[in-house]
């Protein structure tokens, strides 16, 4: 599998591959790349409406240059834990960052959240997430807003007035108890409108056909959360804290 950054032979090969409808999976193939690679290129460059090879090589030039840029003269950057490569920790963490976009969150919200799945604490004060990511606390504390709200982060006030962002390992089965609650409260708005509709118009089918469906799939999502969580959770050994994991709640 060849190393190093795309051509631009490479990225005229995606748009085509694109323009032909293939899978990022078979774009891959035949370039002999990662999946993941083919994804964030694209992912980063437009998405696959609006890819363009000759735009998304001029775009990565300039972020080449701006990182050399930021980057001090004769200054190396800090020696990475456990003998990890820095180059390759900073492009997983794009390409994490892009798998999290597609799923629907914003650029410097998946930035913060992947930043916090990486850490090997699985935590980090505001301050570290400025300093880690150069952005602004302004947009930090915006995106741990939006990322507390969903469930997928905790924080905790330390010392003074210092807060630090928690990713915990059961981080997903309450992300997807939260979402089974959305679904819950969209059934009971559309079987409102079968009422107010009429139970025989064509209006007042579809509003029901809806929430049978996301009835359905909020029932089923939450009892797969809970199969997931009482039979991985034993074998991630201790809870976050240290504490043994007491498997889920039955409240």
């Amino acid at each position: 599998m060849p190393g190093g950054r795309l051509t631009q032979q490479e990225r005229q090969q995606i748009a085509l591959g694109l323009a032909d409808g293939l899978a990022y999976a078979e774009i891959a193939r035949r370039l002999d790349r990662p999946t993941s690679t083919i994804t964030r290129e694209v992912m980063r460059n437009g998405g696959p409406a609006a890819y363009r090879a000759d735009l998304a090589h001029r775009a990565t030039e300039r972020r080449a240059h701006q990182r050399r840029q930021a980057q001090p003269r004769g200054r190396e950057a800090p020696p990475q834990a456990h003998g990890r490569d820095p180059e390759a920790v900073r492009e997983y963490e794009e390409t994490f960052t892009t798998v999290l976009m597609q799923s629907g969150l914003p650029k410097m919200t998946a930035r913060v959240l992947v930043s916090l799945y990486t850490a090997d604490a699985g935590s980090l004060t505001a301050a570290e997430l400025v300093r880690n990511l150069q952005v602004s606390p302004a947009s930090v504390s915006k995106a741990v807003a939006f990322l507390e709200g969903q469930g997928l982060i905790r924080r905790e006030r330390e010392e003074g007035r210092r807060e630090r962002y928690f990713a915990d390992d059961d981080v997903w089965y309450q992300s997807m108890i939260a979402a089974s609650r959305s679904h819950t409260l969209l059934v009971e708005t559309a079987r409102q409108g079968v009422s107010i509709l009429g139970p025989d118009s064509p209006a007042a089918a579809r509003l029901e056909n809806i929430a049978r469906f996301m009835d359905f799939v909020s029932e089923s999502l939450t009892r797969a959360a809970e199969q997931a969580r009482e039979i991985l959770h034993p074998k991630t050994g201790a809870a976050p804290g240290g504490a043994p994991d007491a498997g889920p709640d039955r409240a």
